[in-house]
């Protein structure tokens, strides 16, 4: 057991409670399948029911938020430092995001999405035309924008977090500008916990059920003489077979090289399909489907169908249900697309991840799902909408009505076995990943110990019928998360602001004209932090004589100046008033600066014990922002308070300015 644990980078705060919950669960799951279903349907049913409003504007949230960072200053900073270049290629980069996200759903509901809303008895009072174009809306709604900014929510937090600022990628991580240090600890613990939990069960729950998908397939191509349970252990034992070699390769292996392979054989059948299928009538309804999306976005976006009580039950079971499922497993996938995007911008980021997956699920959706309704209502008479609650079955059935339908079986299954293999072997990486801590090297048995680990309890929850309700428990925990979610989006912007300030922030204007005269000096009060005592004297003995100086030489050459001090010397200030144009103002005031905890608690650092400091700071007669003075010898302030006169004045002759500088009608506090 020590050399177990010296050849270990399992975090035990992390591990330990969590494979303690997911053996519970698994085991309540599959002892008490029915009275567990029965008891967490309820719960769904009344988040579902009563709360449904808070994934509607959680999720509009999201979906604001990062169109906001792209048209931003902030879209320019990159997911890592300022001349960091991509890991991967685009396209491999594109083909690993399909294969994390959407790739399996895309083949599971392509064509059994559009034949359910078609055949929806919710819209049964429509015409048959109308109900094939809210098909292809709804689903798009589903798989589009909307549920990619959730996976880009996690997934531009984690990797903005990871490798800019230097943090594990983990979901603690994103916490940073709220917890700060206490990430590292048990709170990190907590959050890590939580994210480790819920990608396991997403993935258990995906596999579990895709291998009955699989199952049908393979019955239906005649590969399977049945739907045993003895063929779906089979099924599992090659996808995981297979996934852990391509998990113990690497991320730059195994996953990209099936990633691009299955992206490659995804395109080949819908070009099949869009080709001997209705290709006219396709490529149409694709263009009216994406002008009739864009046009329905917002309406799309906000409704909750509050005035429509008979298609609740739709709305629920679909909206709503996927609105929790992206966002259960947001955590994962969000992990993954972190992992594989560092050296992107984040408008780059947001770009690829929202356009480019969506428009590719557009067009995959209105090549399957179309192609679908088209021969349901011209050369089936409804033999596909008849199978509407038959979802494993219905994209095999419907390649029957191709030519070669042996052969694009196969190959749908090929496609359907191979994005099970990358959404199990990128599972695996992530789960490791969180329960490490992002350790940079581990054992590869520990990847093995989380393949086994997922083919062990989805084959027993798969068999003792414990599968629905691990989902649902999986959908119940969407609510708490899409609210970590929202303060996901208001840390990420805490760094976002803080990052532009720190790499937008110039130097002092007290440094501009330094040369290497009086460097000693400049050193010393470089390294000293002031009290309000030491500013006052630096006031009273810098900054007063100068300005009176100045004020002097204005009088001689017939302009009225004067300066006034406070008694303390807390504050100094010259001023030329004007009749027809704004007085020149020019002062100097004591004010106070917070100092970051990390400075006080710097040890390489002299003469700072406390969170604050005073500076001597300029302001104007405008009220534009002032800047520090500490700086400045007598020479400098007059230099700068003429180099601000002159300013007025340039600014006081130009006839644009005249609305802006006319005083003669103006009440201001000095001439009161």
């Amino acid at each position: 057991m020590r050399k177990l644990a010296r050849n270990t980078t399992f975090k035990k705060g992390v591990v330990v409670p969590s494979l303690v919950f997911i053996l519970s669960v698994s085991f309540i799951s599959s002892f008490f399948p029915n009275r567990m279903a029965a008891l967490l349907s309820q719960v769904q049913g009344f988040i579902f029911t009563n709360l449904n409003w808070v994934y509607i504007w959680t999720v509009t949230v999201f979906v604001f938020f990062l169109f906001f960072l792209v048209v931003s200053k902030y879209g320019s900073i990159k997911l890592g430092d300022n001349d960091e270049k991509p890991e991967y290629s685009f396209f491999s980069w594109v083909s690993m995001l399909f294969a994390a996200g959407m790739g399996i759903g895309l083949m599971y509901f392509s064509v059994a999405e559009p034949i359910s809303h078609f055949s929806e008895q919710a819209f049964g009072q429509y015409d048959e035309i109308r109900r094939a174009k809210d098909a292809q809306l709804y689903t798009f709604f589903h798989w589009g924008i909307h549920a990619w900014a959730i996976y880009g929510v996690v997934g531009l937090s984690l990797a903005y977090f990871t490798y800019r600022y230097k943090l594990p990628l983990s979901l603690r991580s994103c916490f940073y500008p709220i917890l700060k240090g206490r990430i590292n600890g048990y709170t990190g613990d907590i959050i890590d916990t939580f994210a480790l939990c819920s990608t396991f069960f997403g993935i258990t729950t995906t596999l579990g059920f895709g291998v009955v998908q699989l199952n049908a397939g393979l019955v239906e191509v005649g590969v399977m003489a049945g739907r045993g349970f003895g063929y779906q252990i089979a099924i599992v034992a090659v996808i995981m077979a297979i996934s852990i070699i391509s998990a113990t390769s690497g991320v730059n292996k195994g996953v990209k090289f099936l990633s691009q392979t299955n992206i490659v054989a995804a395109v080949i059948l819908m070009l099949f399909v869009l080709a001997l299928g209705p290709t006219v009538f396709v490529l149409g309804s694709f263009s009216e489907g994406l002008g009739n999306y864009i046009n329905e976005f917002f309406d799309l976006t906000f409704n909750t169908h509050a005035y429509e009580p008979g298609v609740h039950p739709w709305f629920f079971s679909w909206t709503i249900l996927y609105w929790a499922w992206w966002i259960s497993w947001s955590p994962y996938v969000g992990l993954f697309i972190a992992k594989i995007s560092r050296g992107r911008t984040i408008r780059e980021f947001i770009g690829a991840v929202l356009i480019i997956p969506t428009a590719f699920n557009f067009l995959w959706m209105s090549v399957f799902g179309n192609s679908a309704t088209w021969l349901d209502r011209n050369r089936l008479n409804g033999l596909l909408s008849s199978m509407a609650d038959r979802t494993d079955e219905l994209l095999f059935r419907f390649l029957e009505f191709f030519p070669a339908a042996g052969v694009t079986q196969l190959l749908a299954i090929f496609i359907i076995f191979i994005f099970f293999v990358t959404s199990a072997d990128s599972g695996i990486f992530v789960m490791n990943s969180i329960a490490t801590k992002n350790a940079v090297r581990s054992p590869k048995w520990q990847l093995v110990f989380w393949g086994l680990l997922l083919a062990v309890l989805a084959l027993v929850l798969l068999n003792a019928g414990g599968l629905s309700a691990l989902q649902t428990m999986t959908l119940i925990t969407a609510l708490p998360f899409s609210l970590l979610m929202l303060l996901f989006c208001y840390s990420l912007m805490q760094g976002l602001i803080a990052d532009s300030n720190y790499y937008g922030k110039g130097f002092s204007p007290a440094t501009i004209n330094w040369s290497g005269v009086r460097w000693k000096e400049r050193l010393h009060r470089i390294l000293s932090f002031k009290d309000r005592d030491a500013v006052a004297d630096f006031i009273r003995n810098t900054v007063d004589p100068s300005l009176r100086e100045l004020a002097e030489e204005f009088n001689r050459r017939d302009v009225a100046a004067s300066v006034t001090a406070a008694g303390d010397h807390t504050w100094v200030e010259l001023m030329i008033r004007h009749e027809r144009i704004d007085n020149f103002k020019y002062g100097v005031r004591c004010q106070q600066k917070e100092v970051s905890d990390f400075l006080v608690s710097e040890e390489n650092l002299p003469d700072l014990d406390k969170h604050r400091t005073y500076i001597p700071e300029s302001y104007f007669g405008d009220n534009r922002i002032g800047y520090n003075m500490e700086y400045f010898v007598q020479e400098e302030v007059i230099a700068d308070v003429l180099r601000q006169y002159e300013r007025f004045l340039g600014l006081a002759a130009e006839v644009k300015n005249e609305l802006f500088t006319d005083n003669s009608f103006k009440n201001t506090p000095d001439d009161e």
